[in-house]
Order: C-alpha cells, then structure tokens, then sequence
C-alpha cells in the first residue's frame, strides 16, 4: 500500500504538518508506505485549457504539477491536506491540483481519497468540501472520520494541542487504511466495476 500526501501549507512545519504527520504515524505502524511532498511554497500556476495535455500526456508547465503524476498513479491513496484562507483552500494548491486531475489520463477509479483543513476558527468544512470534490469526479472512494477533517491551531505548533482534532486525523488514517486494504482484496476477487463509454453533454445539446 501506498499513499501520497500533499501538503497545501506554504510552511513547511506549520499547522498542516503537524496534521499530516500525526496521520503518517498510524500509516506507518500499518505498514503503508508514505511520501509528504510540500506543494504549498511550490511557484505553481493555473490551468489555461491549452489542450496540451491530450496530445502530450503531462501539462504543458512542466513544474512539480508534472513530478507528481507518477506518484499519484503508483499510489493507493491520495491525502491533501490545506490551511483555510477565506474560507477556502490555499490558491496554490488548488492550482496543483485542477492541474493534477485534469492533465492525467490514468484511471484513478477506487484509489482511496482523503482531505484535511487547518485552520484558527472558521471555514474548515468549507475548504473539506472544496477538496473533496476532486475524489468525488474521479471515481475515487472518499475516507471518513468520526468528525469533519479538521484541525485547529492558529500560531505554529498550536495543532498539537488540538486533542479531538488529532484523533480525527488518526481515525481518519486507520479507516483509510482499512479501505484501500478492503478495495485490494475486492479488486483481486471482482476486478473494478465495469464501466460505461462516457457521455458528455452540456445545457445546448
């Protein structure tokens, strides 16, 4: 099992660190395997539907937007995690991403998905929301917690002493680790739902 976590903080040991490392702890002592790849301080622009990525099979910014595509074809899950800033997820990893999803071909059916906010106060299930829904156009399984995933902490360091907060990260990462497991012993015995020729239609026609 592999799992790719992004971390959409432009600090590297900030709030969102302390969130996804508490959630690589329980990855490790289930023997998954993780990598954390800071995007967050990464210079990274948005897509502007050139089309290059058909032809090509990577985006035509050959940033860390193009790094990633391996990985996240190699991984069983994907993680992203991101502080809120108004309400909504950093402006840089959300360039990443509808970069990510939309300039990869690969089928990301049944790879186990998981978002994470971090914030002082408000907006957590707001940007939750928003991160999800890159999972949810993909056909790709959205893990679960007890609670909303969210952390709270406004100075750095201060997620570590959100209790409820860091149990949620940790339930979260045990119950993603029981899906992709349960997804592998599924896909081995009924193979990945079978799937229709795409239709694709707008409001005109």
């Amino acid at each position: 099992m592999k799992i790719l976590m992004l971390n959409g903080s432009p600090r590297a040991n900030g709030n969102t660190s302390i969130a996804l490392e508490e959630m690589k702890k329980v990855f490790d002592a289930d023997g998954v395997e993780t990598e954390i790849i800071q995007v967050g301080s990464q210079a990274i622009r948005g897509c502007i539907a050139c089309g290059y990525c058909y032809q090509n099979g990577k985006c035509v910014f050959d940033d860390i937007v193009n790094q990633l595509a391996p990985k996240f074809e190699e991984s069983d899950g994907l993680v992203i995690a991101s502080p809120v800033y108004y309400a909504s997820a950093n402006a840089t990893l959300i360039a990443c991403l509808d970069r990510l999803f939309y300039s990869t071909g690969f089928d990301k059916t049944m790879k186990v998905g998981a978002s994470v906010a971090v914030a002082r106060r408000g907006g957590c299930s707001a940007t939750y929301d928003e991160l999800n829904k890159y999972f949810g156009i993909s056909g790709m399984p959205i893990a679960s917690s007890q609670y909303w995933n969210s952390v709270h902490g406004r100075e750095v360091g201060e997620a570590s002493q959100d209790a409820e907060g860091l149990q949620t990260v940790r339930t979260l990462a045990r119950n993603m680790t029981f899906l992709m497991k349960s997804i592998a012993l599924g896909k081995e015995t009924f193979g990945l739902p079978e799937k229709e020729a795409r239709v694709s239609t707008h409001f005109i026609r």
